[in-house]
């Protein structure tokens, strides 16, 4: 991997990373297919089409639905879904933090059942690691525990200084994994993650402790999951000048396009969210004067497209009324179209961040879009 910051505005950058699946440009939104798949009928042969740079899969949901091993023997989930370009997959921590009732959480890994069929799994550093392997993932994430952002101090501590012993567990497995001559992607990264809830003197502690294991990129994870956005931003206020900044650093979950603009300007690179997939699937859309129903009824009659002078498959060529026609209808292409339409933005909106930090703008495009976003919210 090369990592190269191109310009910097106050602490937000905008860098050059080269991978063996091809060049990020950071900042960068990952278009997020959790098996493997954009939910809303979107194709990898779409994804391309509407800028994406990173797609994102789910390790854990990999795992127990068609398998790591089955991917494996299609040469990986590059080959599986036909992409070509980077992928990073989730380590399967969130999981142990979303399926709190059916998980047991140790020393060794973690115990708990398929959401799908009841049987149980095992999943520990090690395990995440050789799924990540089967998978040949461009880039992996370490195996964490995600704590709720507002647990207790105590609870918190634990959770993080085990988190922090399974990435050195992770980095070891890693390492022997791309040392093996059968291993599909030998070149394969490694990001390892802070946690701590909202306690700042906690999340830096660790963030300096991790920082010396000389990763290739380091994630802010377990935000998003309960603070509220001030809370967020002083999060990252506090532990992104604790992570190096000569390397990729990567907000997990978060968020919109507010969210995602106020993390770059504290200095992220990497982003994440399946806002843009899920409200498409329900008829929200996003622009940059604010978002959008399409079922509202005074769209009936709108000949306009969803946004003036957007480039999406969408835009180029359905009005808003024949849009909500298709969601009134139940028609699947209405759902596809407006994710389409979503997650264009979001990548336009990647696209207009980097150059407005290359250019030296930045302050004046978040303030811009900022107000313009906060005004026409229907």
């Amino acid at each position: 991997m090369k990592y190269q910051i191109i310009a910097e505005e106050g602490r937000a950058k905008s860098a050059h990373m080269e991978t063996i699946h091809g060049v990020i440009e950071t900042p960068v939104f990952m278009n997020v297919g959790t098996v493997g798949a954009i939910k809303g009928a979107v194709s990898s042969m779409d994804l391309k089409e509407i800028g994406c740079q990173v797609e994102l899969s789910n390790t854990y949901h990999l795992h127990v639905r068609t398998g790591d091993r089955l991917i494996r023997e299609f040469g990986g989930l590059h080959k599986f879904m036909n992409w070509d370009r980077p992928i990073l997959t989730d380590s399967g921590g969130f999981q142990v933090f979303s399926l709190s009732s059916i998980r047991k959480i140790k020393e060794e890994g973690v115990t708990f059942r398929s959401h799908i069929d009841g049987h149980k799994i095992f999943m520990g550093p090690e395990e995440s690691m050789q799924i990540q392997s089967n998978l040949g993932s461009t880039i992996a994430m370490a195996f964490d525990e995600c704590p709720p952002a507002l647990a207790d101090r105590a609870y918190i501590e634990r959770s993080v200084a085990r988190t922090t012993r399974w990435l050195r567990r992770c980095k070891t497995e890693m390492n022997r994994l791309n040392s093996l001559p059968d291993t599909i992607n030998r070149e394969q990264l490694l990001f390892g993650i802070n946690q701590g809830g909202i306690l700042p003197d906690v999340r830096k502690a660790q963030a300096d402790e991790i920082s010396e294991l000389d990763l290739d990129g380091y994630a802010v994870g377990g935000l998003a999951v309960g603070e509220t956005h001030e809370q967020m931003y002083e999060v990252l206020d506090e532990v992104v000048p604790h992570l190096p900044r000569t390397k990729p650093t990567y907000l997990m979950g978060v968020g919109t396009p507010l969210n995602i603009i106020e993390g770059v300007a504290r200095g992220v690179d990497f982003f994440d969210c399946v806002y843009p997939s899920r409200n498409g699937r329900h008829g929200h859309v996003y622009t940059k004067f604010g978002k959008l129903n399409m079922m509202n009824k005074k769209y009936e009659l709108d000949s306009r497209p969803i946004e003036e002078g957007c480039g999406c498959p969408a835009c180029r060529s359905y009005s808003r009324a024949y849009i909500r026609h298709l969601l009134k209808a139940g028609e699947m292409l209405g759902l596809r179209l407006c994710t389409l339409h979503n997650l264009y933005f979001y990548n336009k909106m990647m696209e207009d961040i980097r150059a407005s930090i290359r250019n030296g703008s930045f302050e004046t495009y978040r303030r811009e879009m900022t107000a313009s976003m906060t005004a026409g919210t229907d």
